[in-house]
């Protein structure tokens, strides 16, 4: 078999738009959308409204950090690093029943869990592009939950 291995039974999901616990504003939105873009993507699974759909995968932005990474010798900023947790849970809409559940936290120990992207506005990088590539990093391993393990 090719391709992504499915939950038998299961094949729409609704994912509502992402709460957020960060100050941030459309960090919600901007993770919602590249979940939704990765699941079309990968053809596993097809959107569906609420109502329709076999499952739902909701979730809230749990912590958005930035950090400096390397300043020039007039302590001006050269590269910082950009930092998204989210929670998430999987559920069968029909039984209720939870698929998945996963905390996805931030901090050097977890740091392999979060999404990392570093950038550098020197060389015209912007906080907004920042924060799009960490929402495509943290969806894909959002919606590879979706996918059984062979």
């Amino acid at each position: 078999m090719l391709g992504p291995s499915t939950v038998q039974g299961v094949r729409t999901v609704h994912v509502p738009v992402f709460k957020s616990e960060s100050f941030r504003r459309n960090v919600d939105y901007l993770l919602t959308e590249a979940i939704q873009q990765e699941i079309k993507a990968r053809g596993a699974y097809r959107l569906a409204d609420e109502a329709h759909a076999d499952t739902i995968l909701t979730g809230r932005v749990v912590d958005l950090r930035k950090n400096v990474l390397s300043e020039n010798r007039f302590d001006d900023v050269r590269e910082f690093q950009l930092m998204l947790g989210a929670e998430v849970k999987w559920v069968d809409r029909r039984s209720g029943r939870i698929l998945q559940e996963r905390v996805f936290p931030l901090g050097q120990e977890m740091a392999q869990h979060s999404s990392q992207v570093s950038f550098a506005p020197e060389v015209g990088q912007s906080f907004a592009t920042a924060q799009q590539e960490a929402a495509r990093r943290l969806a894909l391993q959002i919606v590879d939950l979706t996918e059984m393990p062979w």
